[in-house]
């Protein structure tokens, strides 16, 4: 479909989409503790004058062994966030490139294919995407949906990486030499390629201000 295969190439918006897919990936626990977090004495090691060596408090200065960590790393997110929009395009861009460089086959009868790697050896071999004597290229195997014979069979293939339709991303196409996708994953984006992603409006309704009785004027009576 040309929607999937023929969309608008876009190095910006591939750039963007590993950008936020990498930083999606760090999880960010990385902590250390200060020297006020270390557990240890609090007594100053020795007294402050009279010695000729450097001033010191306790012993869980970052200067000592053991001590805290100075300006050290704390947990934080990571994490950015994409429009949904801007993923298809990406997704679609990155196809769009493999299938213009001639490097992503379709194949069907896949699913059919009994737990063995020595036949989906045999299956890649014959596409031409593993050659005897030479340096095995990074091949991306999409599926339809889980397929356990396919998980189980590729699982032992180096350089071979079995992905749902689903969860297939700019990244891991970039990251891969060819493409081998199943007739099932191609039917899969094509039915994400169709379905519009809602616009999200935001109605914001005029508040009317409070109206403030004023009290009127009390009646001022001569005397």
């Amino acid at each position: 479909p040309k929607e999937i295969f023929a969309a608008k190439s876009s190095p910006q918006i591939l750039a963007q989409a590993v950008r936020v897919y990498l930083a999606n990936q760090r999880s960010g626990t990385v902590s250390t503790k200060s020297r006020g977090q270390v557990t240890g004495s609090t007594r100053k090691i020795y007294r402050q004058k009279g010695t000729g060596r450097a001033r010191h408090g306790d012993i869980k200065a970052p200067i000592f062994v053991g001590g805290g960590v100075a300006h050290g790393p704390h947990p934080r997110d990571y994490s950015l966030e994409f429009p949904k929009k801007m993923k298809k395009l990406a997704l679609f861009a990155a196809l769009t490139d493999k299938f213009a460089e001639q490097k992503l086959f379709i194949m069907r009868g896949l699913d059919k294919l009994a737990i063995k790697s020595k036949k989906l050896n045999q299956v890649l071999a014959d596409v031409k995407l593993k050659e005897k004597g030479q340096k095995p290229n990074k091949i991306l195997l999409v599926t339809g949906n889980y397929n356990k014979n396919l998980y189980l069979s590729g699982r032992n293939i180096e350089n071979l990486t079995v992905r749902e339709a689903q969860l297939l991303n700019p990244y891991d196409i970039l990251s891969h030499s060819s493409l081998l996708m199943m007739e099932e994953a191609v039917e899969a984006l094509r039915h994400s390629a169709t379905v519009k992603t809602p616009d999200i409006i935001k109605t914001v309704k005029s508040r009317k201000k409070p109206s403030v009785k004023r009290p009127g004027k009390s009646p001022v009576k001569k005397i």
